[in-house]
This record gives structure tokens, sequence and C-alpha cells, in this order.
């Protein structure tokens, strides 16, 4: 998701000469303007490390100028003199953030480890000194109490809107001794968010799975035991195999290995990371001292909770109402869950002694590997059949072909242009018209020094205001690099999951159309922002998708059509899993933040919570809390974990407008989509774009429907 950390863009209007000396007097590569074509590229060709500080103390400094013209102003704050000066405030700033939170993320070492720990507490007092600006923040309640009388059109008020609330929510009502402190938390908790990272990626590199011979690889697909060797030969290790400590290294060890020790010690080096009680990498107490911080600031601005806090301006409204809809889903999850576990355990007990116990004491290492049999005998499909015909190419060229279809984007790759790796590629995207509507990004491999997960971020909002420029939308992935002359070889998780879901993301971004790179976008409610990715993951498993682009990697035939109805049968597979496993980590997101300023014992809190939660013994579910790192390396999924569900609610109901009208290509459904939905950005609030979209407001039993749990009542 986009990481919005300034207030908007541009370069406000009384300083712009002021500004423009001290960009051209500074000498600093990372404050020039971005040059080229389509309004000037990242450049990443540029960087040097070294240069960070300054250029953001630089920066800084320019905004802080521009700030100070408005609140100087003499004329009454207008919208012209106030928000739209905001909205063209800090050009410089947002670009220097642009390239240090790419170099963060995907090209960490020892040195941006360390800029990160010196610049996190700074940055984060920065963004207090601009929402805690009391002249400020009484131009905004001005122009706010005026927005419905004053002839702004509606997405000007919207703008308004965000802003004041954006202003509040950050403390700016707070009196001064309350804004002292808030400035204190936040500073610690910048720290405590870096640390908590550094500890999980310290450990993602150190504790990796070794196996000395290739049958400790018995089953895994060869695709992933080359991987493996490349990996050994990597660290030194030549003759050995390495898996890394992610999940596209080790899910193919607990989805395939038939070697239920090799399964078990995978496991355990999972499930440890961020948990080694007293080491240096230890989580613990990093995540206790975040928990009491985010209590105390929660409290001075005025909520029970940090979940009541986080929640209160999102569609859910209250934590109440997101437990409500996450119970709704537990109960037939787990119970269809159980169903699962009980075909599982029927299985290993017909392989006897081959189940190497796991028919007498059935464990969490253990569900993947015979989900896998149950579907294969089930459905007569195993994921293994599958593969060869999930090229990373052609799902590309896959993904594409729908954002041309339903939103009439093509792709066009582009070469010369700077990257901040050479493993990534860029595209421009044109309109219906063959119009040039925006550039967009991939970087699809795992790598040392890329953070684990696949996201979507961009390099520069869409937006008309002060001018138009292009929008530049990037992808991150952690696909398994094969050795050279492979093909990387995915499977449906990746596709679906990972390659369309965060492509979905940058739709989002490409088919923006609004004035203010404020509301552009994916810059909307935090439990409505994963709709439009987890829509775009429906159109993977449709027949025009599979029939063109999912061709074996050696043969090039299509996948077979037998197969492809066969995953398409087995869509509700493993769902009371699936669904369990996502909503467990939601409830125990949630509750931990409801727990208050409470002396928690961690695993005391976990076990209690997933004992209280029913959750089945066999699959643990829920995140260890060393490693939940969408709530505790920073605060985007911080008391929102339940987002997922909230838009999979939305998601179903809104893919039934398709499947109720000429199916999932039907050209008026997708143009309603794209005109209510994907280009609106936060010009509506979500729940009005939902009912624009729908006619009425959101139905959980599309939901129901779509997991292939009963409705009650029948309905």
């Amino acid at each position: 998701m986009d990481r919005r950390s300034f207030l908007a863009s541009g370069a406000a209007l009384a300083a712009v000469a002021s500004a423009s000396r001290a960009l051209a007097a500074s000498g600093n590569p990372l404050l020039e303007k971005w040059v080229g074509a389509w309004d000037g590229l990242p450049p990443f060709d540029k960087v040097r490390l070294p240069d960070f500080e300054p250029a953001f103390r630089t920066a800084m400094d320019m905004q802080r100028a521009e700030i100070a013209a408005i609140t100087a102003s003499k004329p009454a704050p207008t919208f012209a003199n106030t928000i739209e000066a905001l909205e063209r405030s800090g050009e410089a700033l947002n670009n220097v953030a642009t390239l240090y939170y790419v170099h963060t993320s995907v090209l960490i070492t020892p040195e941006t480890q360390a800029i990160e720990e010196k610049m996190a507490p700074v940055l984060a007092a920065y963004g207090d000194e601009l929402t805690q600006n009391g002249p400020l923040f009484a131009r905004i309640k001005t122009v706010y109490a005026a927005r419905e009388t004053s002839g702004l059109t509606a997405e000007q008020q919207r703008l308004v809107w965000v802003y004041h609330n954006n202003f509040v929510q950050s403390g700016a009502a707070l009196d001064g001794p309350g804004k002292t402190r808030l400035a204190a938390i936040n500073l610690r908790l910048a720290d405590l968010y870096t640390a908590f990272s550094k500890n999980l990626l310290a450990d993602e590199r150190s504790d990796v799975l070794v196996l000395d011979t290739v049958e400790d690889l018995a089953g895994v697909p060869e695709a992933n035991i080359g991987q493996a060797a490349a990996e050994a030969e990597r660290r030194g290790l030549k003759g050995k195999w390495v898996i890394a400590n992610n999940s596209s290294g080790m899910n193919p060890v607990f989805t395939f290995a038939s070697r239920r020790d090799v399964r078990k010690k995978a496991w355990d080096l999972r499930m440890g990371l961020g948990g080694h009680a007293g080491g240096t990498t230890d989580n613990a107490p990093i995540i206790k001292e975040i928990l009491k911080l985010r209590f105390e600031r929660s409290r001075l601005m005025g909520y029970e909770t940090f979940a009541h806090w986080r929640v209160s301006d999102r569609m859910a409204g209250t934590p109440q109402n997101a437990i409500a809809l996450m119970e709704a889903l537990l109960k037939p999850a787990i119970a269809r869950m159980g169903e699962e576990v009980a075909d599982m355990k029927s299985i290993a007990a017909a392989e006897g002694a081959a189940a190497q116990g796991a028919d007498k004491d059935f464990s969490p290492w253990d569900y993947r590997y015979y989900a896998e049999k149950v579907r294969k005998a089930k459905y007569d499909i195993a994921e293994a059949e599958l593969r060869p015909y999930l090229q990373l190419d052609r799902m590309k060229e896959a993904m594409f072909w729908v954002a041309g279809q339903v939103y009439g984007l093509t792709f066009h790759p582009v070469s010369g242009v700077p990257m901040p790796h050479p493993d990534g590629e860029v595209w421009e995207v044109k309109d219906r018209a063959g119009k040039h509507r925006a550039l967009w990004y991939f970087d699809p491999f795992a790598r040392e020094g890329k953070q684990s997960g696949a996201w979507a971020n961009t390099y520069r909002q869409q937006g008309r205001f002060p001018k138009t420029t292009t929008v530049i939308s990037t992808n991150n992935c952690n696909f398994s690099k094969p050795a050279p002359g492979e093909p990387t070889l995915l499977s449906w998780g990746d596709v679906a999951g990972s390659l369309f879901h965060e492509f979905g993301h940058a739709i989002h971004h490409l088919c923006s159309d609004v004035t203010y790179p404020t509301l552009s976008g994916t810059n909307v409610t935090w439990d409505y922002v994963e709709f439009p990715s987890q829509i775009y993951e429906r159109w993977a498993m449709t027949p025009e998708v599979l029939g063109k682009f999912a061709v074996h990697h050696e043969t090039g035939a299509p996948m077979p059509t037998a197969l492809a109805d066969k995953l398409r049968a087995a869509r509700t597979f493993n769902q009371g899993f699936t669904t369990a496993r996502q909503l467990s980590a939601a409830m125990l997101d949630m509750q931990i933040h409801l727990a208050g300023d409470a002396d928690i014992d961690l695993v005391a809190f976990y076990e209690k919570e997933v004992a209280r939660i029913g959750l089945p013994k066999e699959g643990e579910l829920a995140p260890r809390l060393g490693w939940f790192s969408h709530i505790f390396s920073g605060e985007a999924y911080a008391a929102g974990y339940y987002s997922y569900a909230w838009a999979e609610a939305l998601t179903a109901d809104a893919w039934e407008a398709f499947l109720e009208a000429g199916g999932p290509y039907d050209p008026a459904v997708g143009q309603r989509l794209n005109d209510t939905i994907m280009s609106v950005g936060n010009t509506v609030p979500a729940a009005t774009a939902f009912r624009n979209f729908r006619g009425r407001d959101v139905n959980i039993d599309a939901l129901l429907r779509d997991r292939g749990f009963p409705i009650p009542n029948g309905a």
C-alpha cells in the first residue's frame, strides 16, 4: 500500500522562488527535479546513501517555508490559499521520501538500516510538526467550517474534510502538554517499528533451513529444489540445499515434502521468527512497549483504546462492528475446517507407517501436506500439476489482458529507465485511445536485502493539480528466482494472491481520475482499500485467462480444459482453513489492541486467544506475535487486519454483480466499476462509492456463498 508520509505534493505559490533557490543551491542530486520523459522519472541511478539525510533536512526546510507562507497570509483562510496551497507543498520532500522508502524496503543493507534508524525519529517528529502546527490548523478549521457554503465542488469539500480529519486524528486539537507527549510517543514508536523490522529481517536471513541431502526434499518440485541448491551455493554451502525463510521458500516444503521431520524443522524455523526469547532479535519487549504507547496515545486522543481510535473513521466505525463480521464468518469457517481435518486424518491413517506419526498426532506442519493430498483425492488435482502451466511471464500477460478487457488499458515495455534493481522492469500504460496514461514498475523476485511479502506503492500519485502528471505505480513480489535459463513457475496462490492481487492495487492507481493527489487511487479508508485488489484476483480463474495464458512451459500446450475445470471446482476447497487463518489473525490483532494497557504475557495471551476463538489445534493459524509485521512494523494494518475480511465481503458482493449480468467481462458492469470505484479514489466516502456501484449497501450473504458456507435461515 502507499506510504503517504507527508501531506501533499507540489510547491506553495508563495514560496516558489525561495524553494527554487534552495533547491538549486543544495547540489544534492536527490533534490533535483525529476527529469526525462513522462513528467520526469525517479533518478534511482543518482542515489547515494549519504545524501539522504541532508536531502531530507533541506526538503523539510523548503516545506517549512511553504507552510510559513500559508500561515503568514493576511487574507482570510480560503480553499485556495490554505488547502490548495497545502496540496502544492512538499514536492521535493515527497520525491526524496519515494527514493528513501524504496531503498529501505527492497535494497536493505547495514548502511540503509543505519540511515533508517537515524531518520525514523526525525521523520516522525517532522510529521508531528506539520499536523500540530496551531496557526495552520486554525486556517484549516476555518475553511472546514465554511466548506458547504463557500461554493466548493464536491471533490473540494471532500478534500477539506480529509485534511481536517487527518489533522484531528494526528492530534492537532490537543493542548500544549498533550501535543508534547504525543510527539514523544510518536518518536519512540518510530524507533520501535524500525527495530521490529530489523529483528525480523535478521532472523529471516539467519534462520534458514539447511539440508544435507537432496533426499531430504523428497516430494518437493524440482524447480524449488534447484532454487534451494542455488541459494546454498550463494551462501557458500555448495553441495547442500538451503530453503529461504519466507513464504515462497517454505510453503512448498510444507505442501510437498514427504519427510515429516523436515516439515517440522521448517515449521519451527518459520514460527520462531522474532521470538527468540532473551536473544538480540527477540521482538517481545518491543511489542509490549508498542502496545503500551499506542494505548496511551489513543487515550490522549480521547478514545477508549487504540482499536477504537483506528476504526473510528473507517467503514466499520467501531471495533464491535468489525468483530461482528469476523464472528459471523469464523463459526462456519471453523466448522468447515473440522471437516477438512477429518478428511486429512483419514488419509494419514490409511498411509499407516508412511504417515510417520501424523495419523496419531496430526500437527500444524502436516496440514498443508495432507490438504494437498485431499485436494488430489477429491478433485484429482495437485499443485504440482498446475505449476508447469503457471509461468510468471504468461501470467503477467494475463493480468495485462484483463486490464485491457475490463478497463481498456494496454501495457508496453520500456527500456533505458533507471531502476532500483536489475531484476525490475518498466511498462508504459496507455488508455483505450492509445494515449499515454501511466508507468508501471515491477520487481518480482525475492533476494537478500528485500523485505518479504508482496505490496503495491506509487512513486508519483495521479492528479491534475497543480498540473496533470503521469502516475507511476509499482508492484513488488517475492517469487523464488529460478536457476539461469529456467522459467519462473508459480503456485496458484502466487498467481491469484500475490501477482493479480497486488496488480489490482496498481490498477486502482492507474485508473484514478481525480483532481487532487491526496484523494487519488488507494488513498481511501483502510477497510476498503483491499476491495479493488481482491476483485482483480477473481479474473485469474476465468476460462478466458486460463485458456489463453496458462500454457505448459515446455510444450506450449494450453492447460487442459479438464484441469482448469478442476481448479475452478476446487475453488472452495480448504476455505475453512483459509478463512479461519485470516480471521484468527484479524481477531488476534483486534483483541490485543482492545486489551488497553494491561501487562500482557504475549505467549499466554496468544494461547488464550487461540483457545477462545476455538481454532483447531491441528492447524495453527494465527501468526505468532513476534513476526506479525503487518501490525508491529508500522501502523497501516494495526487494529485493522480485519480489513481483508471486510473488503472480501465487498468483493464477493461486487463480483455477483458481474455474474448477474453478462459474466466477468460484462462491459457495462466493468464500466460502472471503473466509474464508481476505480476512478474516484477518495473523492466520495467508501460506503457511498460501493452503494453507487451496487445500488445498495453490501450484503454478507454473497461472501458466505462464495466460500461455500451455509447462509443463516437458508437465505
